[in-house]
């Protein structure tokens, strides 16, 4: 039989964060996803290096411990951030749960884009954001779909990518 209140008490210190974030394609630019620069005719837009993989698990971070979100952390309009890389804003994210007293345990992404095919590049984008987090490769997870050409992502137009994340008030 369930006892529910040591159920109770194991999941008091558990929060849940939802983290979402889209760039427009743009010439001139790299592809970076996760931390990976990966071949592709054109980059995202962006006041950092867009790497919309980094940014949706930030904000599913921020939003777990109730910090708000990437853009009140690292507003685009400071130029500090210009062209920022987004594991190093991820990283300091990493650090600010951690010092509001959580752990950080799992990390669930998808990406959404039709183009490019992005995995043989999921493996490095795990271990990215993991070295970022200062998490084990084992608690990130990273998957990409297309939209079946529906939608902006489907059209080519950019990429969307959302993140969910379970961490632990552990002490």
């Amino acid at each position: 039989m369930i006892d529910e209140r040591s159920i109770a008490g194991a999941l008091a210190g558990l929060k849940v964060g939802l983290g979402f974030d889209v760039h427009a394609f743009a010439e001139g630019r790299k592809l970076i996803l996760g931390g990976v620069s990966i071949p592709h005719d054109r980059g995202l837009l962006g006041h950092s290096d867009a790497d919309v993989l980094a940014h949706a698990v930030s904000d599913a971070l921020l939003g777990a411990v109730r910090a708000g979100d990437i853009g009140k952390l690292f507003p685009d309009t400071d130029p500090a951030f210009k062209d920022a890389d987004s594991l190093k804003l991820l990283a300091a994210v990493a650090a600010l749960v951690r010092e509001k007293g959580f752990e950080i345990l799992d990390v669930d992404c998808v990406i959404a884009a039709q183009a490019p095919k992005l995995s043989p590049y999921r493996d490095a984008m795990r271990e990215n954001l993991s070295v970022a987090m200062g998490v084990s490769t084992e608690s990130v997870g990273v998957k990409a779909t297309t939209t079946e050409r529906l939608g902006f992502e489907g059209r080519e137009e950019g990429i969307s990518a959302r993140a969910v994340c379970l961490v632990c008030r552990c002490r």
